[in-house]
Parts: structure tokens; C-alpha cells; sequence
């Protein structure tokens, strides 16, 4: 990443607030490129080529939620669970559709602004807000269950287990929720850095622990009792001589395998496997990415923060293809549909890209708003939601 080329007004630490957030899209992209309007800017995006497809999507349906995500690209992720589809605008409008055929089955205006993207499990529905409330709604009508307050903006997915629902706040703080009635269990705080990120992590919440990672780019381990630290480790290590430089957020979800691997991504450093009962490194490869991976059999893939798609080995972190076509369009996180990792763009396009060689496999125009949310996909099925709201199922064929 190039250097900014100039000081934003009022960048020193006393007339800043403790953090100040940046989005990270299209306008960080102009404003660490520098203030001259010649600039060039981070990463530049590749136009799109012509290739050889192996795969088509067609389009089952398609529809239209609110106003969409904001002028801030809130990251408000749709859900799936079972056969319904959740989705959201940044105003507060929710609503669930039959995931088959896009029917809509129930619409409600929460009158609040959603920040976060959304979970959808065992009949509830879970989201957070810009002025840190946390909803539960039943996802049978829309009704809202309980609301609860955690400390702060709430831009991550609540995650939930058995008992509990987990909430990471953009000041740091971890509050643990009752699932039942919202009452609070217990919270965990961290030292935030001068600069980071807009955006935090996503906690990934198991039975007896919660792995959560942090801005200054420490990942900690939670006792789902009490909220207290089990094991820390410094995942990235700050560089450089300029905040921006010194940029190390956790900023996916650490993935984590029924043998007890957990495979943790960051920002301006590397990727890095470890040992999720004692947190010891396993392997590290310098990838930056903010970004929450895809583990698929043996093969990580990642996207990295200039849109190259890489494909690691889970066991050793060996390279085993890299993808540069999409390289500087502000690709979204990955998922994967049939044998597919599966990508939005900045320009608005879905992308397939074939998992066992990293070669293009199909491509189609959603809506020219752009795409910033990870599509949600089940076998053969995707569901993209585009920046202004465009809500396009679409299914792989070969």
C-alpha cells in the first residue's frame, strides 16, 4: 500500500478523538492516495477480461430491500436459515424471503438504523445497531423478541451458541447476551489503537469459549463463563512510522476446524494457523487481508486486501495458486457454491472462480451500485445483495 501524500486535517493525537474509524472502500481508497486530485490511488483496479467459462449463473429471482446499505456501505450482510432469506437496509427495514423463489414472506421497519450484518439461526434472527442496541427478532413475523444495549456502534454479526449471543462494539468491547431474554452475562474490554479500521472483527463463538480478535491485532480467547482471557496472542505486529502504516486489525472471523485449528487473517501482516486449545502457532504466511477466510477440505482461501485470491494448504500455509484478475476491485470476502469460490466486486459484478485451479468460471453484472457484502450461498445457490439494496438469487450451472 502506497503511503498517504498528505496529513488529514487534524490528524495529530490532540485534537483526535482515542479512535478515529475509516471506511475501507472506494473513499479510503481516495483519501490515503493523498489530496491532489492527480493522485494515483492504493490499488488499481484491473479491468475485466474475456475468458473461457466453465460455469453459468442464472438468475432464479431478484428483488429490491430498502434503500440499501448508506452512503457509509453499512456491512449489513443478508442471512440464511433453512429456506428463508433475511435481509436488510441501513434504515431499519427487514424482511424475509422464501429463499427459492424470492417470495416475501413478512416486512418490518425496526425505526433504527442497522450497522451490522445479520445472523439467522434456530428461529431468531439477530442484528446490531449504529447506536450499539442488539435486536432479536423471531424469524416467523419479524417480532421483536428483546433488545439489548452493548457499549457501542455494533458493525460484526452477533454470534450466538447454545445460551448465549456474543457482540463485538467498534470501541473494543465484547458483551455476552443471555439468547433468551438479553440480559447481560458478562463483558471484555481491549486497548484500542490510535487509528484503525472501520469495521471489527467477527467473534467465533463455541460451546465453552468465544476466539475474538482485536484491532491492535491480538486474538484472545474467552471463557463463555466469565468473559475472561483463556490465552492471548499477537497475531500482527505494528510497522512503520505512520498510523495508517501501523494498521494491524483483526478484521474477519477466525475460522475454526473439528480438530482444533483455528486460522486467523490480518491486516497489513499475514495469515496465521494455530492451535485453538493453547493458541500455539501451528504456521504464518505474510498475506494481508481483512478479510475472513474460506476452508474448504484441505485448501484455505483468502482474499487479500489487493483482491489476489490465494489458495493455501490448511496443513503447512504452502501456496498452491494465486489469482490476480480481480486484483484492485475491492473484492468482497469470499464464499463457495459448488465446487466455486464466489466473490462480489466494487463495479458491481459476481464472480466464480473455479476452487481446484484459481481459473475464472463465470461472471455476471448484479447491479452497477457495486457489491461490499459477502454473498450467502447454500450448495448451488447464491444470494448477492448489491450496495443500493438489489437482492439477486442466482444458481450455478455448469
Amino acid at each position: 500500500m502506497t503511503a498517504p501524500s498528505c496529513q488529514l486535517q487534524g490528524s495529530s493525537r490532540s485534537r483526535l478523538p482515542h479512535v478515529l474509524r475509516l471506511a475501507l472502500g472506494a473513499s479510503i481508497v481516495a483519501l490515503l492516495s493523498g489530496c491532489a486530485s492527480n493522485s494515483a490511488p492504493v490499488y488499481t483496479p484491473k479491468e475485466l477480461q474475456a475468458f473461457d467459462a466453465s460455469a453459468e449463473l442464472e438468475e432464479r429471482w431478484s428483488t429490491r430491500v430498502g434503500n440499501g446499505l448508506g452512503r457509509a456501505r453499512y456491512p449489513i450482510a443478508p442471512a440464511r436459515d433453512g429456506n428463508r432469506l433475511f435481509a436488510a437496509d441501513a434504515k431499519g427495514v427487514v424482511a424475509a424471503y422464501s429463499a427459492d423463489n424470492g417470495e416475501r414472506q413478512w416486512e418490518v421497519d425496526l425505526d433504527t438504523a442497522i450497522s451490522s450484518a445479520l445472523n439467522a439461526i434456530a428461529g431468531e434472527l439477530y442484528l446490531g445497531t449504529r447506536n450499539g442496541e442488539v435486536l432479536a427478532l423471531d424469524q416467523e413475523d419479524g417480532s421483536v423478541q428483546w433488545r439489548s444495549q452493548a457499549s457501542s456502534e455494533v458493525l460484526a454479526a452477533p454470534q450466538a451458541n447454545q445460551q448465549m449471543l456474543v457482540v463485538q462494539s467498534t470501541d473494543g468491547r465484547i458483551t455476552a447476551l443471555n439468547r433468551s431474554n438479553g440480559d447481560q452475562l458478562w463483558t471484555h474490554s481491549s486497548q484500542l489503537p490510535a487509528l484503525t479500521l472501520r469495521g471489527t472483527g467477527t467473534p467465533q463463538t463455541i460451546e465453552p469459549v468465544t476466539f475474538v480478535g482485536f484491532s491492535n491485532g491480538r486474538l484472545a480467547t474467552l471463557d463463555n463463563r466469565n468473559g475472561q482471557p483463556l490465552w492471548e496472542q499477537q497475531i500482527a505486529t505494528p510497522s512503520g512510522r505512520s498510523d495508517v502504516e501501523r494498521l494491524v486489525d483483526l478484521a474477519g472471523q477466525p475460522v475454526i476446524t473439528p480438530d482444533g485449528r483455528l486460522f486467523v487473517t490480518s491486516y497489513n501482516d499475514q495469515v496465521v494457523a494455530l492451535e485453538a486449545l493453547r493458541g500455539d502457532v501451528i504456521w504464518s504466511r505474510s498475506l494481508s487481508s481483512r478479510h475472513t477466510p474460506v476452508l474448504v477440505g484441505d485448501l484455505l482461501f483468502i482474499a487479500t486486501d489487493d483482491s489476489h485470491v490465494v489458495a493455501l494448504t490448511a496443513d503447512n500455509g504452502q501456496e498452491v495458486w494465486r489469482n490476480t484478475d480481480l486484483e484492485g476491485r475491492w473484492i468482497t470476502a469470499p464464499a463457495f457454491a459448488d465446487g466455486h469460490l464466489v466473490f462480489g466486486d466494487y463495479e458491481g459484478y459476481l464472480h466464480l472462480i473455479d476452487a481446484r485451479d484459481g481459473e475464472l468460471a463465470a461472471r455476471q453484472e448484479i447491479d452497477d451500485a457495486g457489491i461490499s457484502v459477502r454473498p450467502v450461498t447454500d450448495g448451488s445457490t447464491i444470494h448477492v445483495q448489491a450496495d443500493n439494496g438489489r437482492l439477486e438469487t442466482l444458481e450455478v450451472t455448469q
